[in-house]
């Protein structure tokens, strides 16, 4: 009797396990009728089924992340480039999504990650590579998404957003890219350097012609002054020649003598009585130096 109540228990549970299911408030569920969909997205909570009739499928009903594996395309400029980027997905219409992809969701990012290639693709043929390794990144990503999306919702798919992480080139274009950049700043540092070289020339060239104009002003100026002072010392000597003519010719004499009486071993071969030597034993200069004892 005991065992007969035991076995009835542990039926009685098995039933009700088999009868009953839970649904989660973070699924999407589909409750199949003998291989068929007969509801979908029941309500969070407990529900009840026929075994052996009823069955139950679940999905993920929150925001899933779709990682596509990096892949190349080309610019208009056929320039290659690698892309990786990704999506963020979400299951909007559970029975749509059940007939078009099988339930399977690798199905599902599979074909979606096939559309979003192909959007890509078309996205990165417009721009130059430059445009899109600076600026129109984001406007890719939005012409992307708006176009995967209405493809996406055939298969009961939300397509949430398109985010692309990075854009790198093939090493081939890397060097080709490098080089030319190379070049382009050789050419901007030798345009300085010629035009640092052309402003050089010309401060050197106007330094010059100052330095010329302050000589000749320095010299002209220097000339009249030297000039208004000879002038003025001949004036002087005038002057002090017409009041005593003869300190002024012995005057001359002795500038005369130290003119000439110079250096070492000085010889000179003169008339004793000559002009020369007036003064030399006469300071008065009155006698003729031929007559003197």
């Amino acid at each position: 009797m005991i065992r007969a109540v035991a076995v009835a228990v542990v039926v009685a549970v098995v039933l009700i396990a088999m009868a009953t299911y839970t649904v989660d408030e973070r699924e999407r569920v589909i409750l199949f009728s003998l291989g068929e969909v007969r509801q979908v997205d029941l309500e969070p909570g407990l529900h009840f089924k026929f075994p052996l009739i009823n069955n139950v499928l679940s999905f993920e009903k929150r925001i899933m992340t779709l990682d596509v594996p990096p892949d190349r395309f080309l610019t208009s400029e056929a320039k290659n480039v690698i892309v990786d980027f990704y999506a963020k997905w979400q299951i909007a219409d559970t029975g749509q999504f059940y007939r078009a992809t099988g339930g399977d969701e690798r199905n599902a990012e599979e074909r979606m990650a096939q559309i979003l290639r192909d959007g890509m693709r078309n996205e990165f043929a417009r721009f130059k590579l430059a445009e899109v390794v600076s600026g129109e990144r984001t406007t890719i990503m939005d012409a992307v998404r708006d176009v995967a999306r209405e493809t996406a919702s055939e298969l009961g798919v939300n397509l949430v957003d398109v985010r692309i992480r990075r854009i790198d080139l093939p090493d081939e274009v890397s060097e080709s890219v490098y080089d030319r950049m190379r070049a382009e700043r050789e050419r901007v540092a030798q345009d300085f350097r010629a035009r640092g070289q052309e402003e050089a020339e010309r401060i050197k060239s106007r330094a010059d012609r100052d330095r010329t104009v302050i000589l000749a002003n320095a010299y002209r100026d220097s000339e009249e002054i030297r000039g208004a002072g000879d002038a003025q010392a001949t004036g002087l000597l005038g002057l002090a020649f017409g009041a005593d003519e003869d300190f002024f010719g012995f005057y001359r004499s002795l500038l005369a003598y130290r003119s000439s009486l110079t250096g070492e071993g000085s010889t000179f071969v003169l008339d004793s009585s000559s002009d020369f030597f007036r003064y030399f034993k006469d300071p008065a200069g009155t006698r003729n130096p031929a007559r003197l004892p």
